[in-house]
């Protein structure tokens, strides 16, 4: 996968990740930007999802850890097991009190 064509994946990532959050009616704050999503949770934490180009990988810090996901040949941005919409709403439940269900475009 070239730059632009990587580029052109993530950020469609991350406006259905923002889609979704416009339609939850959370009390989350976001900011989505030149490909990276900020989202603050109540309380004053965030997580950030951006796009890594040298590396072509979706990158999310949490107040945990931090996360690098590539894009596998079943279509899934992975870290080892853990699958990307996985580890978001796991992180939105924990870190923001945030029971949601996001999931990938192919889902909806």
């Amino acid at each position: 996968m070239n730059e632009t064509e990587f580029k052109q994946k993530v950020d469609e990532i991350l406006a259905h990740v923002e889609a979704q959050l416009e339609d939850c009616e959370s009390d989350l704050d976001w900011d989505l930007a030149d490909g990276i999503l900020d989202i603050e949770c109540e309380g004053g934490s965030h997580i950030i999802i951006n796009r890594q180009v040298p590396t072509r990988q979706i990158w999310v810090a949490t107040r945990a850890d931090g996360f690098h996901f590539d894009l596998g040949d079943d279509g899934c941005w992975r870290q080892g097991e853990l699958e990307f919409f996985q580890l978001l709403n796991q992180t939105l439940r924990e870190q923001c009190g945030e029971s949601l269900q996001l999931v990938p475009a192919e889902v909806v």
